[in-house]
């Protein structure tokens, strides 16, 4: 029996729970799967595709994509870390319109600068965070600074607190999405890191989307033990552009499914540095993060994040340098953890935020505690809520 056939009957014999459907019983699978074993057989690894012992079993579904090359010329790539265009392998999937996968397009190195502004600038105020519920705006004014001492040390003192940064679990950018509304508005956004705009903006012209504009982004902060719920991303005005997806770290499994939840999804990893793009029919499909993979060397950061950022940049890079002393604190961070980066383009060009009534400016107050991000050990597991689902 192949490595896919084991892991579809290791699936089939999980008992169906009470109005379950077919999507939740796959992230269900997956949330308890075992790493090592034929569990994880039918997922798609696209990092692998291209020899013939990457395609395996799944390579009836695994289709090339076409890249606009001309579209992002050598040295704005480089600009913004990444290869030339004309070298990165994109993928697709049979059934799945508009879905992108491009493996690792970062230069060597370069996904240091990406990590370190998730966990040391977009973190910080005005940007806003899940522990802004919790914590008076003074307390996490700069999450770095109060966290960066306890991961430094974190393998001295293995029973320490958790740092404020082990905390978080989002952040949005631009347009700050309402957790409760599920809304976007016009008085409620902080600019877009120019950096990230320009990396989003290289991306989505690669892939055929020239003039996209990134106005907002949700990060994502996971620990081992965190999984993102089942959710469409559907509260953008304007759905004909690109969803785009950067993810750095600790590999996860990434399920994509159909318009309803019905519909059995496919698996596939999402490696250090990986980029996805979900656009026209993909754009408003199910999906969610079942489960984060510890590293199988044990505690340690992926290959690709090894090679240190080049001590020479580009004059006109967008890339800045990365000290000794702040990776130490994002490879203690990323041994156990994965960061995701989804980018937005909100309204089309020349729309406008409909007006809202005064009822509904009463409960547009974003109380951005509420997170749809899942800690298996979190009492409030139960409680989960995803946006836009």
């Amino acid at each position: 029996m192949g490595k896919m056939a084991a892991a579809v009957a290791s699936a089939a014999t999980l008992a169906t729970e009470p109005g379950e459907d077919a999507f939740r019983k796959l992230f269900r699978f997956y949330r308890q799967s075992r790493p090592g074993t034929a569990d994880l057989g039918g997922v798609i690894d696209f990092s692998t595709v291209h020899t013939a012992r990457g395609m395996g079993s799944y390579a009836h579904k695994v289709v090339r994509s076409q890249l606009s090359v001309s579209s992002v010329s050598e040295h704005n790539a480089r600009r913004a870390g990444l290869q030339p265009v004309s070298k990165w392998q994109a993928y697709g999937l049979e059934g799945y319109p508009g879905f992108i996968f491009i493996p690792n397009p970062f230069l060597p190195g370069y996904q240091w600068h990406w990590v370190k502004q998730c966990l040391k600038y977009y973190s910080q105020k005005p940007n806003v965070c899940n522990l802004d519920k919790h914590m008076a705006g003074e307390e996490t004014q700069n999450l770095w600074e109060q966290s960066k001492e306890f991961l430094r040390y974190k393998e001295v003192n293995k029973r320490r607190p958790r740092s404020l940064l082990e905390k978080l679990r989002w952040v949005t950018l631009g347009y700050h999405y309402n957790w409760d509304s599920k809304k976007y508005s016009a008085d409620h956004y902080t600019p877009f890191p120019s950096d990230l705009a320009f990396l989003s903006e290289q991306v989505a012209a690669a892939c055929g989307f020239q003039g996209f504009r990134a106005e907002a982004g949700i990060l994502n902060y996971y620990r081992l033990d965190s999984t993102l719920g089942i959710h469409v991303d559907r509260s953008e005005l304007d759905h004909s552009k690109p969803l785009l997806s950067f993810s750095f770290g600790q590999s996860a499994i990434f399920l994509l499914g159909g318009l309803k939840r019905e519909e059995a999804p496919t698996a596939m990893f999402m490696h250090s540095g990986d980029i996805m793009i979900m656009s026209g029919f993909s754009r408003l499909l199910n999906h969610a993060v079942p489960r984060v993979l510890p590293n199988p060397e044990g505690e340690s950061l992926p290959h690709c994040l090894e090679t240190p950022l080049p001590a020479v940049l580009p004059r006109d890079s967008v890339i800045e340098p990365c000290s000794v002393e702040d990776w130490q604190v994002c490879a203690s961070y990323l041994k156990t953890a994965r960061v995701n980066m989804t980018i937005r383009q909100v309204l089309a060009t020349g729309q406008d935020f409909p007006l809202e009534s005064m009822e509904e400016k009463k409960t547009d107050v974003t109380p951005e505690g509420v997170c749809h991000l899942d800690d298996q050990n979190s009492p409030a597991k139960r409680a989960r809520i995803n946006p836009d689902s």
